[in-house]
C-alpha cells in the first residue's frame, strides 16, 4: 500500500506539539478490547476468591463475554470499509 493512501487513512490526533497518527484503526481497537477482556476476566478471577464479591466476579465476566462479541465484529468491520462514491461517478 502507498504511503499516500495509508496517510489518508491514517486517524490523526494533535497534543500540544505532538501529532499522534494512528494507521490501522481497527487493529488498535481490536488489540484495546482485548486488553479490556483479560482485565474483566483477571479482575472477576480475583474476586471469586472473596465470597462476598461473587457477584461482582459474575458481572465482569459477563461483561467479558459480551466484549468477546465486539472481536468479530471488529475483525468484519477491517475487511469491510464502506465509502462514499462521489456523485460525478454516478453517470456513466
Amino acid at each position: 500500500m502507498s504511503d499516500n493512501l495509508e496517510n489518508d487513512q491514517a486517524e490523526r490526533f494533535v497534543i500540544g506539539h505532538e501529532e499522534l497518527i494512528i494507521k490501522r484503526r481497527y487493529e488498535v481497537l481490536s488489540i484495546l478490547n482485548d486488553f479490556l477482556i483479560a482485565i474483566w476476566f483477571l479482575g472477576g478471577s480475583i474476586l471469586f476468591l472473596y465470597p462476598s464479591m461473587e457477584k461482582i466476579a459474575i458481572w465482569l465476566f459477563i461483561i467479558g463475554s459480551a466484549q468477546f462479541l465486539l472481536r468479530p465484529t471488529l475483525r468484519l468491520a477491517s475487511h469491510i470499509h464502506l465509502q462514499r462514491i462521489p456523485e460525478s461517478s454516478w453517470e456513466r
